[in-house]
């Protein structure tokens, strides 16, 4: 006897999950009674379902029409039809109008079902149609009603099974196994399509009858494509195909016949899945992936197919083959229509712009979503499951012409075999795996609501609720949808890093025989893209990719690439030795091969760098985790100064001693000179950038390591001692290259005290003083990476002692001071030591460096140098022109003339009083000083000279002071500047240009000379 409705609490109710509480009790109530079960039994049976409420209806609506059916069911059974039915309230509808195998299915708790059994039931089913005799054809529309029913049956199987997996949260583990069935269920269907459209064409059904023997020589092989061809099928979606025509006997038909009678057999084939009828269609059996897709003809011959696809197809369509296998019909047929295209599927990606060409497809895709549908579409939208897919594929197409491991239809099946061959990594590939299954079994679930395509994530509280319920991955609607967006994130995070990276582009382009390693084609090919030893090169791939780790194979797939990027170098030799280096260096680094195989730009811009520039490459080894900072613009930006030296003091007081300190010290300054380098040589920072950054680095090296010192000798300093360091040259002008000197002058005062009782005299103050400085040169130095002090701007050069007092300095300036001492203090600047020294000393400097008048006799005398030097200085035996320092329009031209400017007239205007060669030529064209074009003439060639002195300091690591006549060096020049390769005669004629301007502004504005007077140099 049924229990009462009254006696069913609404909040038990509640708890089994229906939302409508007071009509749904109403209905179980109902429900109990024609089932002749207790209430609190039949409502148990909707614990766990997605929708109880959307379930109750239909359920009540097959126990009113097929009570004896009903009432056969036990108590799991009727569970099992809940949660069937909470998930697919269409199922429910179907088994409505087909009850007859209900409880046989329920019974079996649900089954996957494999190919060979799935078309075995879908044919039996056609051939026991009631309406068909022994012996007769199968009508149409009972054909079609007898396939669609075992069909979903079949699906209700299936769907039960998947279900039950997914309440005991197992649905993402089964899914690639669902899949799998729901594939072999669709070919099972066509299959059985096919022959109920045979039945249909020779009874005449649809247009006029073909005779049996005729009909018999047609062969249709039907080709799956898309998920379908790879397995991976959904719910309901469109099963993607391509039909192949041929004849089995070309004396009964051939020519247009067989296409006439292949296109009618596609086509009832295609009628009998998606065209109305009693039973409603399964899904769309879509045949435009089709050559020349709804433009072409239905079906081809083999050799039509051979002709299109190798002549006309794009790259879309080899993408689209990529997933084709043979499906049902004639399997030989599309066997050898599968194997014919399968060498242009995987050469596709050799083809002109493959990568960029699939890339805009997918962007095309995006565009073409509705701005209402993008953020909810779960497999159309950004972060969806196209973009996994495509980024599977494209990897796929463009390592598959090497690798055949790679040559498989389903996404999960690629990205395993792409992480096994290193192509991701390994993370990569498995997150992009449980983010597939997971959008899969959301997109099974809502297709399997109604049995009907769509791919729209809902937005509303309620539909979120059933749709996390049914799938078992989510406890409430508001969990799913943040595990929704969690997950798109995540995706489109890994497509873009996987699918836009430079490395597709390049092995898409790569020649076959570079893929060889070893071959005498492979040596051939170093030769021709600049290996001078190609052999020795050989020798270094082999120890780069010996072995059968997968790091080993991760370079393997690099090295094709990396040789392409290493020959746009000067030097790829080299390069390869530095990379061979370097790499092993890194080998115990997990991060370093990924950021080569993943990273953005960091893989091509390390070949430049080894390439391009020993300097560098020098550097890199002694600090090869650096490689890391190629991979972002903003760790190649110089340091600013006052971190710098925040860190560097900081070092130093974690020191014993001024030598420990040192080494610590010199380490961080050769990190940042290396970052500098690295920064130039791949085009991210300019010459003014780097002289900052050399500034910043020199400095806070000094600084760090001046106090380092002075403290290890702080129990003999003289009492009240204060030393600092002027920067003098380029370096006090904050004008630095890699070329330039580091010039000091060291100014001392104190001692004036006592020290142990004793007051300290002046030479010992001066003797303290010197080895101070002494130390500092010393510790300075970096065996690996040399840094020289050069203190000869002193006053009395090198005959002078290394470091004086202010006073010292104020008594020598006031006696016995030359012009040129005036002038090398015009770029004199307190870099370090103690402040108010330095702001002393800069004082004193002032008096001489910017005179209340400059005579014209003291004019002269600076012209009598700067030609004494044009005289003696330039080294004999080179052609001067080629001088960048000292020759006609040089570095030398530009500074004297801008030098004797300041000093002729920066006692009158305070803007000349900069230690910055180009800050005060600036300043002398706004005080009409100076022609805005004979300034701009200079400054060019200031520059140009600049730049090509950094350039070859750090092309060949020695550096020098000419142009050199060298080809390869010029090449090398021009490769660190950035310019294409073959561009050495342009350097040579650019700078032989300038430099003549230059030179002939320094003639006239300088030296005074008129126009066609003699010139020294000339």
């Amino acid at each position: 006897m049924a229990v009462s409705p009254v006696e069913l609490r609404l909040a038990d109710v509640a708890r089994a999950g229906f939302q409508e509480l007071g009509g749904s009790r109403e209905l179980l109530g109902e429900l109990a009674a024609q089932l002749d079960k207790p209430v609190m039994q039949v409502l148990n049976g909707f614990v766990g379902v997605a929708d109880p409420d959307a379930a109750l209806t239909p359920i009540l609506r097959l126990v009113e029409q097929h009570q004896d059916r009903a009432r056969a069911l036990d108590s799991a059974s009727l569970a099992r039809f809940c949660l069937l039915v909470g998930a697919s309230p269409a199922l429910g509808n179907f088994f409505i109008r087909h009850p007859e195998r209900l409880e046989q299915i329920l019974a079996g708790g649900g089954r996957v079902i494999g190919l060979d059994e799935a078309r075995s039931e879908l044919l039996r089913a056609i051939g026991a149609a009631p309406d068909a005799l022994p012996g007769t054809p199968l009508t149409a529309e009972a054909g079609w009603v007898a396939l669609r029913t075992r069909y979903r049956e079949l699906l209700a199987e299936l769907s039960l099974y998947d279900l039950l997996a997914g309440r005991d949260g197992r649905a993402t583990d089964v899914f690639e196994e669902v899949a799998h069935c729901l594939s072999d269920l669709a070919a099972a269907a066509i299959d059985a399509s096919l022959q109920v459209a045979r039945a249909t064409l020779l009874a005449g059904e649809s247009g006029p009858p073909i005779q049996a023997e005729r009909l018999a020589a047609v062969r249709l092989g039907i080709v799956g494509m898309g998920k379908c061809g790879a397995q991976e099928l959904n719910v309901v979606s469109d099963v993607d195909v391509i039909f192949v025509v041929d004849s089995a006997d070309e004396s009964v038909v051939e020519g247009e016949a067989l296409i006439r009678y292949g296109t009618r057999l596609a086509s009832e084939t295609m009628r009998g899945i998606q065209d109305p009828a009693l039973e409603p269609p399964l899904w769309e059996l879509d045949p435009n992936l089709r050559p020349e897709g709804r433009q072409g003809p239905l079906v081809r011959t083999p050799g039509s197919m051979q002709a299109y696809y190798s002549r006309w197809a794009k790259a879309w369509e080899f993408q689209a083959l990529l997933k084709a296998r043979p499906l049902a019909g004639d399997l030989e047929l599309a066997a050898d229509f599968t194997r014919d295209t399968r060498e242009a599927v995987w050469t596709s990606a050799s083809r002109t712009d493959f990568v960029g060409s699939v890339q805009r497809m997918r962007q095309r895709v995006t565009e073409h979503i509705a701005d209402e549908d993008l953020e909810v579409q779960l497999k159309l939208g950004p972060g969806g499951l196209r973009d996994i897919e495509f980024s599977a594929q494209l990897l796929q197409l463009v390592h598959g012409q090497y690798d055949d491991r790679l040559h498989v239809a389903g996404t999960l099946d690629a990205l395993r075999a792409l992480v096994e061959g290193g192509y991701i990594a390994r993370a990569d590939g498995e997150r992009l795996g449980a983010d597939y299954r997971l959008l899969r079994v959301l997109e099974h679930r809502l297709q399997l609501q109604d049995l009907r395509r769509t791919a729209i994530m809902p937005t509303g509280d309620d539909e979120l609720r059933v749709l996390a319920r049914a799938s078992g991955l989510a406890a409430t609607g508001s969990d799913l949808r943040a595990l929704w967006e969690e997950t798109k994130r995540e995706v489109r995070k890994l497509h873009l890093k996987i699918f836009y990276a430079p490395l597709l582009s390049a092995v898409a382009a790569l020649p076959d025989e570079e893929l060889v390693l070893g071959s005498d084609a492979a040596l051939a090919r170093l030769s021709s893209i600049g290996f001078r030893d190609p052999a020795g090169a050989m020798r270094h791939l082999a120890a780069l990719t010996r072995g059968t780790t997968r790091r080993a194979r991760i370079r393997r797939n690099l090295m094709p690439v990396l040789l392409g990027w290493l020959s746009n170098g000067t030097d790829p030799d080299y390069g390869l030795l530095a990379f061979r280096r370097v790499s092993e260096a890194n080998l115990g680094s997990p991060w370093y091969l990924r950021l080569l195989r993943d990273g953005t730009d960091a893989a091509e811009r390390l070949m430049r760098v080894l390439s391009s520039s020993r300097f560098t490459a020098d550097l890199l080894e002694s600090i090869p985790d650096a490689v890391a900072w190629l991979e972002r613009d903003e760790h190649l930006a110089p340091r600013a100064l006052a971190p710098l030296v925040e860190e560097m003091r900081s070092l130093a007081s974690r020191r014993d001693t001024a030598a420990e300190a040192a080494v610590s010290l010199r380490a961080v300054h050769r990190r940042e000179v290396l970052r500098l380098a690295m920064g130039r040589v791949t085009g991210v920072l300019s010459d003014a950038q780097v002289s900052g950054g050399l500034d910043a680095a020199h400095t806070a090296l000094l600084d760090a390591l001046l106090s380092a010192v002075r403290r290890d000798s702080a129990g003999s300093a003289p009492a009240g001692f204060e030393l600092a360091l002027i920067g003098m040259g380029r370096f006090g002008g904050g004008e630095l290259g890699f070329a330039s000197d580091i010039d000091l002058v060291a100014v001392y005062r104190g001692g004036a005290g006592e020290n142990e009782g004793a007051a300290a005299s002046p030479e010992a103050v001066s003797r303290y003083a010197m080895k101070i400085v002494g130390e500092l040169r010393s510790l300075v130095s970096d065996p690996k990476f040399p840094v020289d002090l050069d203190f000869d701007l002193r006053p009395e050069g090198k005959n002078g002692p290394i470091a004086r007092s202010l006073e010292s300095y104020r008594s020598y300036y006031a006696r016995w001071s030359v012009t040129w001492e005036a002038q090398a203090l015009l770029r004199a600047r307190a870099v370090a030591g103690d402040a108010a020294l330095g702001k002393d000393f800069m004082t004193l400097a002032d008096e001489l460096r910017f005179p209340p008048q400059f005579p014209e006799d003291r004019v002269r005398e600076v012209r009598r140098m700067k030609a004494r030097v044009e005289a003696e200085r330039l080294p004999r035996g080179g052609d001067p022109r080629r001088q960048l320092k000292l020759g006609p329009g040089g570095v030398s031209d530009v500074e004297w003339l801008v030098q004797l400017l300041q000093l002729e007239h920066g006692g009158a205007h305070e803007s000349l009083r900069t230690v910055s060669t180009l800050g005060a030529l600036a300043s002398a064209v706004k005080l009409d000083l100076i022609d805005a074009t004979d300034a701009e003439q200079l400054e060019e060639s200031w520059e140009f000279a600049s730049s090509v002195r950094s350039a070859l300091k750090l092309w060949n690591g020695r550096g020098g002071d000419f142009l050199p006549t060298d080809w390869n060096d010029l090449e090398g020049i021009t490769g660190v500047l950035g310019w294409e390769s073959g561009r050495t005669t342009e350097l040579e004629e650019r700078w032989l240009t300038v430099s003549r301007r230059a030179r002939k502004v320094t003639e006239r504005v300088f030296f005074g000379y008129a126009e066609g007077e003699r010139f020294p140099l000339q």
